[in-house]
């Protein structure tokens, strides 16, 4: 078991519609995961399209996810839902979320989650739950 988390979180949020320049660090309450999800303790944060349109107010976040852009994490799992039985506290992951990555904490469904590749650095794989993991998946 792990020790107990901090009640807030440092992210990065979009304060308006633009360029970088519209990003700021925030403090915000912890996400606590829901039934078949984790929360990841996140060490790297992939930068792709689609956060750069949601950056410039062209892409809005899926219903019910994070308004928080970064769909591409890995960390560690610190904490499991209830019916997670695939993962466990201490897990290294990299996943595809819905949102929300660009945190230090962010909740996933369990099955976006993937082990970090064998001899990858979570700064490496925090991209491997897009194509990489849909290929993995798939095979």
């Amino acid at each position: 078991m792990l020790p107990s988390l901090p009640e807030h979180m440092q992210v990065v949020e979009i304060s308006r519609p633009g360029g970088p320049e519209v990003l700021k660090t925030a403090t915000r309450t912890i996400p606590l995961p829901k039934p078949g999800e984790v929360l990841i303790c996140v060490a790297a944060a992939g930068v792709n399209r689609p956060d750069c349109m949601q950056r410039a107010g062209s892409y809005a976040p899926p219903p019910g996810a994070s308004d928080l852009p970064g769909l591409e994490v890995a960390g560690t799992v610190v904490r499991l839902g209830e019916d997670v039985t695939q993962w466990k506290e201490c897990d290294i992951v990299c996943a595809l979320t819905p949102g929300g990555g660009y945190a230090e904490f962010c909740t996933v469904p369990a099955g976006h989650c993937l082990p970090v590749p064998k001899g990858w650095t979570l700064h490496d794989s925090r991209a491997a739950g897009g194509g990489p993991g849909a290929a993995a998946q798939a095979s």
